[in-house]
Order: structure tokens, then C-alpha cells, then sequence
């Protein structure tokens, strides 16, 4: 019993050296994953396939993200130079705002302020009475649009580095 105690003890130790190694990595030089582009200590990640708003929200929180959050029209425009060096296009694409709550109060996924916006003009007018999602490149300005949660558009996740 002893030595099954010990084990155990040795084994907690030990995870628990390396989850400290771990946790001082990527705190020290840390840097985005392969295919992920670092913008001002985040890292962004464009997703060409189709998804439902809350489908590409649960993607990006598997890659320990969100849909992406936008503060300012720098960080918007890197976000739009990712999408255009992958597909050499504007696809509209889903980010992490969202009022499916209540239409006049919008929220990015992330938890974080909804300070700034890009709508387009005369957005968002929630259309139908059912559009409660944040999609860009939308128009000939590539501005932002509410529209229907249940399309189906690529979209964009970001995380903490």
C-alpha cells in the first residue's frame, strides 16, 4: 500500500512539474500555432469550410479560441489580409459578434467590449426580425452585416497568445 502511495505522489509531482514547465513556455516567447497569424499578442485562424454561426463558435472554441472579436479597423484589416491570402477573395465570413439575445445588444463571444464597429450603412436593421449574427466583407465596402445565424459561411477564430 505504501508503495502504491508513493507512486501516486511521484506521479502528481511529476505532472505537476510539467504542467508548470508547460505554463512558463507559453507565457515566455510564445507564439501562434502553425497555420494561426499573430496580430498585437493574439492569434487568428481562418476556416474556409461553411459552418452555422454556432457551429464555427464550437470549432474555434476546440482550437481553444473564439470567433473573433474586433477592436479596432488595424485588427479588422489584418483579419481581412488573412482571408484574402488564403482565398484570393472576400468571402463574407463569420466573426464572434453576436445580439441572440436581444437585437440591440451586441456582444462579441469572447466575453470582451463591443466598442468598436464596421457596420455597413444603415446596419445592422436585424431583416426578417431573425438576424442575430456578425458576418464581414459584406457589400462593395466589406463592411459588417447582422444576418440569420443559420448560414453557412466560412469563418475566423482568434485566442490569447
Amino acid at each position: 500500500m505504501l508503495t502504491v502511495s508513493l507512486l501516486v505522489c511521484a506521479m502528481m509531482a511529476l505532472a505537476t512539474a510539467d504542467d508548470a514547465d508547460v505554463a512558463s513556455n507559453t507565457q515566455i516567447g510564445a507564439s501562434c500555432p502553425a497555420s494561426w497569424h499573430e496580430f498585437r499578442e493574439r492569434c487568428f485562424l481562418f476556416v474556409p469550410r461553411g459552418m452555422d454561426w454556432a457551429d464555427a463558435e464550437k470549432n474555434c472554441q476546440s482550437l481553444k479560441g473564439n470567433l473573433a472579436s474586433v477592436y479596432n479597423i488595424q485588427e479588422y484589416h489584418f483579419i481581412q489580409m488573412i482571408i484574402t491570402q488564403q482565398t484570393h477573395a472576400n468571402p463574407i465570413t463569420w466573426i464572434g459578434g453576436t445580439a441572440c439575445q436581444k437585437h440591440s445588444n451586441w456582444f462579441w463571444s469572447d466575453g470582451r467590449p463591443f466598442s468598436f464597429t464596421f457596420w455597413c450603412a444603415g446596419e445592422p436593421n436585424n431583416a426578417g426580425g431573425n438576424q442575430g449574427c456578425l458576418r464581414m466583407n459584406y457589400g462593395e465596402h466589406h463592411c459588417w452585416d447582422d444576418f440569420q445565424c443559420s448560414g453557412k459561411l466560412p469563418s475566423v477564430c482568434a485566442k490569447n497568445l
